[in-house]
């Protein structure tokens, strides 16, 4: 048979395509198959997500104020001020200043003064508080965290509401334990009887000093109260 010439040329055009496309289509790769993600062991230990490192114990200060900015950590979200607090160390006896201002930043002492305990902490007033307690009736002082509240003028005069934080010292607001100033937080009677008087469960201190109290703190900052347990 014989082709024209416009017979080859078609072919050859023909040819040529088929080839072309044949060199665009690449053959289908091989996808990697899922590799199975072994189960564990029946046995073997659940994993524990790894704690975070709690922070560095601050081995400079004294207990009791490492203490109260422990607590200040953990009422952070009630205590709106946190430049200082106040800490009462009831491991000292009333003729000792054992009211103190902290700097909460770096932890220092600023400032100290006399402060009264509660009777029913110390029935046999020995300057030295010898319990705790949180039910009314008791007049004794409680430990714990302090919110300090709204200033009003009482049988004290200048007073400060106090607001228990701690399941130790919830009920401070019902049994009304505030600072105020009250006559019988007199350095002369620490000459006279080696210490001072005691309050009801509040916070006493001299007439003269106790403005300044308040005004060191203010509303919205912490008071921590408590002592350093022997042993």
């Amino acid at each position: 048979m014989q082709f024209s010439r416009r017979q080859f040329a078609g072919a050859a055009l023909a040819a040529a395509v088929g080839v072309s496309t044949a060199s665009c289509v690449t053959a289908p790769r091989k996808l990697a198959q899922p590799q199975p993600v072994p189960l564990p062991r029946a046995d073997a230990p659940p994993v524990q997500a790894e704690a975070a490192p709690e922070p560095a114990a601050r081995a400079d200060l004294p207990p009791l104020v490492a203490e109260a900015l422990a607590a200040l950590d953990t009422h952070s979200w009630r205590v709106p001020n946190r430049d200082r607090i106040g800490v009462v160390d009831f491991t000292l006896p009333s003729c000792e200043p054992r009211f103190h201002i902290v700097e909460v930043a770096t932890g220092r002492i600023e400032r100290s003064w006399l402060v009264a305990h509660g009777s029913g902490s110390d029935p046999a007033a020995t300057g030295t508080l010898h319990r705790f307690s949180n039910e009314p009736g008791s007049n004794a002082s409680s430990r714990g965290a302090y919110l300090t509240a709204n200033t009003y003028v009482g049988k004290h005069g200048h007073s400060r509401r106090l607001i228990g934080l701690d399941p130790t010292n919830d009920q401070a607001l019902d049994r009304a334990i505030v600072i105020h100033g009250a006559a019988y937080v007199d350095p002369a009677l620490i000459t006279l009887r080696g210490r001072i008087g005691r309050s009801q469960g509040c916070f006493a201190f001299e007439p003269g000093e106790v403005s300044t109290v308040m005004e060191w703190l203010g509303e919205g900052r912490m008071i921590y109260a408590g002592r350093v347990e022997n042993g």
